[in-house]
């Protein structure tokens, strides 16, 4: 079992920056891969970021292009979510999710693990 913990989200007006923080615990020592996702209402969830199975490569969807960035701390099982200049748009519950295996990066049924998710709004 692995558990992820995200934080940092809030509301921020248009433009504003945010930094959400994922921290994973329990089975840590088996390898994974952490990505971010996000699911406003009514809507599928959405790919957001995450690194390749190797970690040599970084992924983001094209609307955060450019805007976002996701870093990890490996001694603190922690990855990251710098967002700036935030879009209404980008308002949505924010997750984190683990995967077990190479699979693929952007689809949310690979993926082993998520977290409870935290609140981004962003106000026009």
């Amino acid at each position: 079992q692995v558990q992820l913990v995200e934080s940092g989200g809030g509301l921020v007006q248009t433009g504003g920056s945010l930094r959400l923080s994922c921290a994973a615990s329990g089975r840590t020592d088996r390898r994974y891969a952490l990505a971010w996702f996000r699911q406003a209402p009514g809507k599928a969830r959405e790919f957001v970021a995450a690194p390749s199975w190797s970690g040599m490569s970084i992924y983001y969807a094209d609307s955060v292009k450019g805007r976002f960035t996701i870093s990890r701390d490996n001694a603190k099982n922690t990855i990251y979510l710098q967002m700036n200049s935030l879009k209404p748009e980008d308002t949505a519950v924010y997750l984190c999710a683990a995967r077990l295996s190479s699979g693929s990066y952007n689809n949310p049924n690979d993926y082993n693990y998520w977290g409870q998710g935290t609140q981004v709004t962003v106000s026009s």
